[in-house]
């Protein structure tokens, strides 16, 4: 069973377009990012959630197996 990756440090980028939200989660290390849209009514903090357990889930595919 593979581990799986936890980050602590992550920077997040937040942008409007119109009614969404589309927020970037990127690992200062590896530089990789995963992004999350949603209409503004959902919130912030619940995109910032998503993307940040889908750059969890990217960067644990990466490791070697």
């Amino acid at each position: 069973m593979k581990r799986r990756v936890q980050l602590s440090n992550v920077y997040f980028e937040i942008r409007q377009y119109g009614k969404y939200l589309r927020v970037a989660a990127i690992d200062p290390n590896s530089g990789t990012e995963a992004h999350s849209t949603g209409p503004v009514t959902m919130g912030e903090e619940v995109l910032k959630r998503a993307a940040h357990r889908k750059l969890e889930y990217i960067l644990t595919k990466k490791l070697p197996d």
